[in-house]
């Protein structure tokens, strides 16, 4: 039927593994797994041949910058349990050694409703057992206790189940066998490695399993010792034993606010239930991918969208990395463009996923000299004063301070470290910082730079310059801060570096890149495109209604430009990400013909 239509290519939205329930796919739990909730592997199989037979192509979109935050998560389970001897321990953008001590070697899990005190009197927060271990759970949410915490349970009254059943009873010692591995475990990985560390996890928990299911005395035993650490029957207040065993764990459950402003992994935007991928690490790279390769290799998917590129540590080498294993396959990636900004020459892409062209196209159905009218009745109507400029820096700047504190946080430590051992820095002090890195971010005119070890845009460092120059303007008491940044983002060094100092700077520019598109996303698209609502059929992604529309004149340079540096670029008049689909915006656009109806 599609094909009869005329259309050549099935686009297709994330199909691998998500999280039980997602109405999206962006939630993924395991890249190397087809969804089972779309279809069997069948089922996908009859349908690409349909497309193969058709003559069609298969159009995937890929989602490399995050995975959910979630149980089902099993790499994030194992790393976990294991932490650093989990085979996975550098797979998540996680600072493990953060400075403040509550999330030191410990992932922040954000997700409890309330203050942690209160949900762990309140029973909310419950240790569990089955199967797969120990678990803590908050209702439906549920993470795995770390494997060396297990004793603390298991040796809890262990003279009572020795009194039970016996010194010399069969089960009882394999219940002190259990306990023997355990206390191996402990003492850190063998000559033999990581393999007969997870030899020793499936026996503990099989072994112990078949205990607590076989032996009623074991069980009796394991289900009391489960409500004392749940604290049943006690007191309110006194649950001491499980806030001791949570103290013990590679995870911290927090109130889910907390996040706002402590926070030792990225998200993506502030979604806490999204964490991000160390997607520059190879080994994260060829893991996440394998699937993928394989259904191109053979010939099942024909055609990439890279989604959130701007999301990874540096997309230029990513999307090298890709081309390398994909060859000439159709790849666009989903990139928010500025008006007048191009994407950089050396990514090896088609193009991008659109927004600029269906603003471009959006603004030709706006009566661009009806604009003084326009601004006349929104200032009279709803009493509007502000310049959008000023709007966009201030919006980006509350949701700096308000919404991303902690990973703005996160960055000035990094920069307070670099900048202590230069006579340029050593006064600037972290508070002085977080307020520079906000102001520069409040002002960045683009949603990020590609400053990487290969090189960059040649515009990009106009944009830093613009972004401190307009900081500047607005508070010059921060003038020192916001050259140190401007030099450290520019790598301006002033001296000669060592490596390893080069090495420190670049990272700080990689993880402020990685910082001011998710900033811009929240300050623009989802608060300032809803209160600057002058035309807002013109309040779209990739847009800028301070232009009220836009020639025939700009439209045709535009797309000049796009047939000569980029054929292939994928035109779109409407995606799953923008505010009003085209029909709405085409009928709110007619208004703008009419200003005195």
């Amino acid at each position: 039927y599609l094909s009869k239509l005329g259309i050549t290519c099935l686009y297709a939205s994330p199909i691998f593994k998500a999280r039980q329930g997602s109405t999206h796919g962006y939630d993924i739990v395991d890249p190397n797994r087809l969804n089972p909730e779309l279809g069997s592997i069948e089922e996908f199989e009859a349908l690409t041949e349909a497309v193969e037979q058709e003559g069609m192509m298969w159009l995937q979109d890929i989602v490399p910058n995050h995975m959910a935050f979630d149980a089902q998560n099993r790499v994030l389970i194992d790393v976990l349990e294991n932490g650093p001897h989990s085979k996975y321990f550098g797979f998540f953008d996680v600072e493990w050694d953060h400075p403040y001590g509550g999330i030191k070697g410990r992932l922040l899990a954000p997700f409890l409703g309330r203050f942690f005190g209160e949900c762990l009197e309140s029973g909310e927060i419950r240790l569990c057992y089955a199967q797969e271990g120990f678990t803590i759970h908050y209702y439906d949410f549920r993470l795995p206790l770390r494997i060396e915490s297990y004793p603390s349970i298991l040796t809890h009254r262990l003279p009572a189940l020795k009194k039970k059943l016996g010194p010399k009873d069969p089960d009882y010692i394999k219940f002190l066998g259990v306990l023997g591995v355990l206390y191996g475990l402990r003492t850190g990985p063998s000559e033999k490695g990581a393999s007969e560390r997870y030899d020793q996890i499936s026996f503990v928990k099989v072994l112990l399993w078949e205990l607590y299911a076989g032996n009623a005395e074991i069980r009796t035993f394991l289900d009391r010792n489960l409500g004392m650490f749940n604290g049943e029957g006690l007191a309110q207040g006194q649950k001491h034993l499980l806030e001791n065993l949570l103290r013990d764990q590679f995870f911290r459950l927090s109130f889910w606010k907390v996040a706002t402003e402590e926070i030792n992994y990225r998200r993506f935007f502030i979604i806490n239930e999204l964490i991000s991928l160390r997607m520059e690490d190879q080994q994260v790279f060829d893991h996440c991918h394998a699937l993928l390769f394989k259904l191109v290799a053979d010939g099942k998917i024909t055609g990439l969208r890279i989604d959130h590129v701007d999301g990874l540590h540096d997309p230029t080498r990513y999307l090298h990395s890709i081309r390398a294993k994909v060859g000439e396959i159709y790849t666009v990636v989903e990139k928010i463009l500025a008006v007048g900004e191009r994407i950089p020459k050396f990514w090896p892409i088609a193009g991008t996923t659109g927004y600029d062209f269906m603003n471009g196209l959006n603004g030709l159905f706006c009566e661009q000299k009806n604009e003084k009218a326009f601004s006349r009745i929104y200032a009279r109507q709803a009493g509007f004063t502000w310049s959008y400029r000023e709007l966009v820096a201030d919006k980006k700047k509350f949701i700096a301070e308000k919404r991303m504190a902690g990973d703005v946080d996160n960055l000035a430590h990094l920069i307070k470290n670099i900048s202590s051992r230069y006579r340029q820095g050593s006064d600037l002090t972290l508070l002085g910082l977080k307020s520079a890195i906000v102001l520069t971010l409040a002002h960045f005119p683009v949603y990020r730079t590609y400053f990487s070890p290969e090189g960059s845009r040649p515009e990009d460092c106009h944009y830093v310059k613009e972004a401190v120059t307009k900081a500047k303007a607005q508070d010059p008491e921060q003038v020192p801060e916001l050259e140190f940044i401007e030099n450290l983002l520019l790598q301006e060094f002033g001296h000669e570096l060592n490596v390893r100092e080069r090495n420190e700077w670049l990272r700080v520019v990689m993880k402020f890149q990685q910082l001011s598109g998710p900033l811009m996303a929240k300050g623009l698209e989802d608060t300032v495109l809803y209160i600057y609502n002058r035309l807002i059929s013109l309040n779209e992604v990739g847009g800028n209604p301070s232009r009220f529309g836009g020639s025939l004149k700009s439209f045709h340079d535009f797309n000049r430009h796009r047939a000569l540096h980029h054929p292939h670029d994928m035109n779109a008049t409407s995606t799953h990400d923008v505010k009003r689909g085209e029909d709405i915006r085409a009928r709110l656009n007619v208004l703008s013909e009419v200003p005195r109806e």
